[in-house]
């Protein structure tokens, strides 16, 4: 069977004459799909040591998100994102991807991508490619073995490396997301960019935000990227770019480098005006906005109604209708955590 070939168990929703729009007016086109809460890595800001995963009963089936992710196609999104936790963990994830990517030779989706840490890109890149899948955004907030190796509690950076490598090999599209910690690696963020740029990677630099219960206190290591744009400003001449790819992300050009960088400004510049996505756990649950406590569990509905899609649409557009304005994001002295679902939960 080709990858591009439906099976009989998957949804195929017919498109919808009405778009998803929000009361604020925004038009929903992105949804970011967790395949799994679990990961090899456990990056400091973003989960415990010691970690509590889902059991595995209350994860959905790959047939199961394939029919959510159809159901939203169906609606108007024109992007999915598959994260995690760490996707490439979850077994079976190419079987995913591989039916997902019927949508893309249909034309009713632009793009399916996904969000990696790369530990094991190098296993998947070319499948990924032959799937569809034509850029990818890989984790990476260290070049330094040992920094890298604390900051994710004993990952390698050199394995991390070959995932690169192999997923440009194999002509996927490569941009490094990089969290700024004060602490941990503002001053090599300089180093960080010169690499990306000078193998042909996009990198985007995200503010690190209050989401799930970890031992450390945040506060510290925030580091507003207006005050990281000055660093690089003194090194480098960015002019802004008006770039949207379906996410946050404001861009500049480097222009000594010709290479792009981005900024997620989730605390010190919010960019909600133009937010265009939602969240889809592992386990059902929508999320609307990465910043509220707002929670519609459509795995309910997608089990009473096995055959009927027609309910978990309606249970879309209603989610959507309830999407808030804006997160509240904020970072102070002795806050807690804006949401107590960590970023592995609710898909990074």
């Amino acid at each position: 069977m080709s990858p591009y070939d439906a099976p009989a168990a998957y949804s195929t929703l017919a498109p919808a004459q009405t778009p998803l729009v929000d009361s604020f007016g925004r038009a929903i086109r992105y949804v970011r799909v967790s395949v799994t809460d679990r990961c090899d890595l456990r990056c400091l800001y973003c989960m415990p040591e010691r970690m509590q995963f889902l059991p595995r009963a209350e994860v959905l089936s790959l047939e199961e998100l394939d029919r959510l992710c159809t159901v939203f196609v169906g609606l108007g999104a024109r992007k999915l994102r598959l994260t995690g936790g760490e996707p490439l963990m979850r077994k079976g994830f190419m079987t995913l991807v591989e039916g997902l990517s019927r949508h893309l030779a249909s034309g009713a989706l632009d793009e399916l991508t996904l969000t990696t840490n790369a530990t094991r890109l190098a296993e998947f890149a070319q499948r990924l490619a032959d799937a569809g899948v034509r850029r990818i955004n890989v984790s990476l907030d260290s070049l330094d073995p040992a920094t890298f190796a604390r900051i994710t509690r004993g990952g390698d950076l050199a394995q991390v490396l070959r995932g690169v490598e192999a997923a440009q090999a194999a002509g996927l599209k490569v941009k490094l997301n990089t969290v700024a910690l004060a602490r941990d690696n503002r001053a090599e963020i300089p180093a960080i960019l010169a690499f990306a740029h000078g193998r042909g990677l996009d990198l985007t630099l995200i503010e690190t935000m209050p989401i799930g219960e970890v031992e450390q206190d945040r506060t510290d290591q925030f580091v507003s990227l207006a005050d990281v744009r000055d660093d690089l400003a003194a090194i480098w001449t960015l002019t802004s770019l008006p770039d949207q790819t379906g996410g946050p992300a404001r861009y500049v050009r480097v222009e000594e480098t010709g290479g792009r960088l981005g900024f997620i400004t989730p605390l010190s510049h919010t960019f909600c005006e133009a937010c265009n996505r939602v969240r889809l756990t592992c386990t059902g649950v929508l999320h609307t906005c990465l910043g509220h406590e707002d929670a519609v569990d459509l795995r309910g509905v997608l089990r009473a109604s096995p055959h009927d899609d027609g309910p978990l649409a309606e249970a879309v557009r209603q989610a959507i209708a309830m999407k808030p304005q804006a997160h509240d994001f904020h970072i102070g002295w002795g806050d807690r955590p804006a949401v107590a679902r960590h970023m592995s939960t609710t898909g990074g």
